[in-house]
């Protein structure tokens, strides 16, 4: 996928990612510290996560294409394409949490008890991945930011 509407994909795809990585990543963190909104939330999650993961390979494919548009490309340019292929480790972090968030749900669910160590695994696994996602996606931005629109200084 190249353009849409006339427009390069990548411009409008990334914003998927940009919006429901973190989302995700914030609610899986939620999820796994309140069960109460694991509860309510945890198939919600499911689904933001799939749909990162679906929508990074066509951001980073419409990025490749831009990327192959240009002759010359500079090293802030090079450093955002090399930093977009990170993305998709991240979008399976965020898959793997929210379907261990699923089972962890099931678990509560089928056999109501304590699991207090599967709870406190699951939060740290959850604010590691989420805290590694937001600060990965937010470096792939900054510097496509920068790529497309300079260093603005204030």
């Amino acid at each position: 996928m190249t353009t849409i509407f006339g427009l390069p994909a990548h411009a409008l795809l990334v914003h998927g990612v940009v919006v429901l990585a973190p989302l995700t990543a914030a609610l899986q963190i939620l999820c796994a510290l309140w069960p109460a909104a694991r509860r309510r939330l945890v198939w919600l999650v499911l689904a933001f996560a799939g749909a990162v993961v679906a929508l990074t390979p066509l951001t980073v494919s419409a990025g490749e294409w831009l990327y192959g548009r240009e002759e010359q490309h500079g090293p802030v340019l090079e450093l955002h394409q090399q930093r977009g292929e990170w993305m998709i480790y991240f979008a399976v972090g965020l898959l793997v949490v929210s379907v261990v968030l699923a089972v962890q749900h099931w678990l509560e669910t089928s056999r109501p008890a304590k699991r207090t160590i599967l709870n406190v695994a699951v939060a740290i696994l959850a604010v590691a991945v989420g805290g590694w996602s937001v600060t990965g996606v937010v470096s792939i931005g900054h510097s496509g930011t920068e790529a497309k629109w300079g260093t603005i200084a204030e």
